[in-house]
């Protein structure tokens, strides 16, 4: 799960915006522990993409 749809438990707002004290530090704490947490799907999938693109190539130039 991406941390762009999580809701502040204190505030009541998107922990992305960092309103509070709460937010930030959970902000910072998904930050520092996954560096995929702040990758939205999309781009998760396309690099996914472009690896098994980088890999079917590469098999094809050595067979």
């Amino acid at each position: 799960m991406t941390y762009d749809r999580l809701v502040c438990a204190n505030c009541a707002a998107p922990v992305t915006e960092g309103r509070c004290p709460v937010c930030r530090a959970n902000r910072e704490r998904l930050q520092q522990e996954n560096f995929f947490a702040g990758l939205n799907p999309m781009t998760l999938i396309a690099l996914l993409a472009i690896l098994i693109a980088a890999v079917a190539l590469l098999a094809h130039q050595t067979a």
